[in-house]
């Protein structure tokens, strides 16, 4: 019969999930992205992952509804068979029209007009008292104040990368190049490419590249059994040294954390510099060369080698404080084995998620991240928003018996301590190499 419709079953969409063959469901209505990966905004990877599988609300997630009326070109002409939605993604896709309603998404508020004037501020102080002060006091304030603008830029480049904060595409990407690889020294190719896979694989262990630190940090026992990495394709090692290195993990996680932007720096290297298909590469390529242009250049105007090896030391010990932030949102929270699965988007974002609580006045510090589940739901809400959605997720969360976690800044250190010391302690148990439940242990360990 004429316009009858065709169908696949859920089980006949899940061989469909491979790079020259990947198909997705949205709506209940499958689509074949396989050329369309190639060139995807977001890389391939979220595809990749998600490929063989209904992925409406990480769609709903990540794309403004004007993205809709381009789905059809890559329509092929099936539906999913017994497509259902379940009452969480009901809820979730409800309160994502609300928003979408009011206009939440389009409303920026005057936060990126603030951030742009601080780091205006502490670029030309530091470069002030480097130049025009002399004293040993003032060039270990000018790296302190250097870190907090590193520190500042990265949360601006975060919400750029998420969400269009500039009037046009073309100006955002250029504020994304500025903030991101010409201040702080980081790729936002580098950042997209592992960040929309952390947001897709919430606290997967071999999928989430966010939790893949091995061998210095192992978050579960399960990395003891040299876990293949999905999203690097690499298999992450467990042997005699990254043993010995995660039997002390609760003792040199703050040292190796006020080193951690030299490894982001050689991470943004090897992308930049690799065989991939990185976008904007010559772009990205050119902010590099302007950072590693400045910064030793502002080095080298001290006076003496003692302040200049203080300097680079403290303007990185600084930006230990968001890489702990980092941390602190995700290592203690839930994790597990495998690829993210699009029936359970919100159930997957509330479990490896941990929110900070801070008063009003500190979320300027935290650039928007101790909401850090509202961000996950919510990708592309401006951090302006996501105080006053807070009470709204928070509700769905307990409607649905579904964790809502919220600590205090020192709260959530002692539970990221205590989830690396329970590690650490079964790694150096080498007659017990099986695997154990970490939130257990970490809730009845004494000593």
């Amino acid at each position: 019969m004429a316009g009858e419709r065709k169908y696949v079953s859920a089980e006949e969409l899940k061989q469909h999930n491979k790079p020259d063959d990947l198909w997705i469901s949205i709506q209940g209505k499958v689509y074949n992205v396989t050329d369309w990966a190639k060139v995807h905004p977001g890389g391939d990877i979220p595809l990749l992952n998600l490929g063989g599988q209904d992925v409406t609300d990480a769609f709903i997630a990540y794309h403004p509804g004007t993205a809709w009326k381009y789905l059809d070109k890559f329509f092929t002409g099936y539906h999913l068979k017994d497509f259902k939605v379940s009452e969480v993604s009901k809820d979730y896709r409800k309160l994502a029209n609300d928003f979408s309603k009011l206009g939440l998404f389009e409303k920026k508020g005057h936060g990126v007009l603030y951030s742009f004037s601080i780091i205006g501020f502490l670029l030309m102080a530091c470069v002030y008292g480097i130049l025009c002060v002399e004293g040993f006091w003032v060039h270990f304030l000018c790296a302190a104040l250097l870190g907090f603008l590193w520190i500042q830029s990265s949360y601006l480049g975060h919400d750029s990368g998420h969400y269009q904060m500039m009037s046009s595409p073309g100006f955002n990407k250029l504020a994304q190049i500025l903030i991101g690889n010409c201040i702080t020294g980081i790729s936002i190719a580098w950042w997209k490419w592992t960040h929309n896979a952390h947001h897709l694989a919430c606290n997967s262990l071999d999928y989430d590249p966010d939790l893949q630190h091995i061998p210095v940090f192992a978050v579960s026992s399960k990395f003891f059994n040299s876990m293949k990495s999905i999203f690097y394709g690499r298999t992450l090692k467990f042997d005699s040294i990254a043993r010995f290195l995660v039997s002390y993990q609760h003792w040199t996680y703050y040292p190796v954390m006020c080193g951690a932007r030299i490894n982001l720096f050689l991470q943004t290297l090897l992308l930049l510099f690799s065989g991939r298909n990185v976008p904007d590469r010559t772009l990205n390529i050119l902010g590099i060369c302007v950072f590693w242009s400045w910064y030793p250049l502002l080095v080298s105007c001290l006076p003496n080698w003692g302040e200049r090896v203080m300097f680079v030391l403290v303007s990185l010990a600084v930006t230990s404080i968001q890489h702990i932030q980092f941390t602190l949102n995700h290592f203690s929270a839930d994790v597990y084995v495998g690829g993210p699965a699009g029936n359970d988007w919100f159930e997957k974002q509330t479990g490896g998620t941990i929110d900070i609580s801070c008063s009003t006045w500190m979320d300027w510090f935290h650039g928007g991240l101790q909401f850090q589940l509202e961000h996950h739901l919510f990708p592309r809400l401006p951090r302006c928003h996501l105080r006053s959605i807070s009470p709204v997720v928070k509700e769905l969360c307990k409607k649905h018996n579904l964790p809502y976690r919220s600590l205090s800044f020192w709260e959530a250190n002692v539970s990221t301590i205590r989830t690396l010391r329970t590690a650490a302690l079964q790694a150096r148990d080498l007659t017990n190499p099986v695997p154990k439940n970490l939130v257990w242990e970490a809730a009845n360990i004494h000593g």
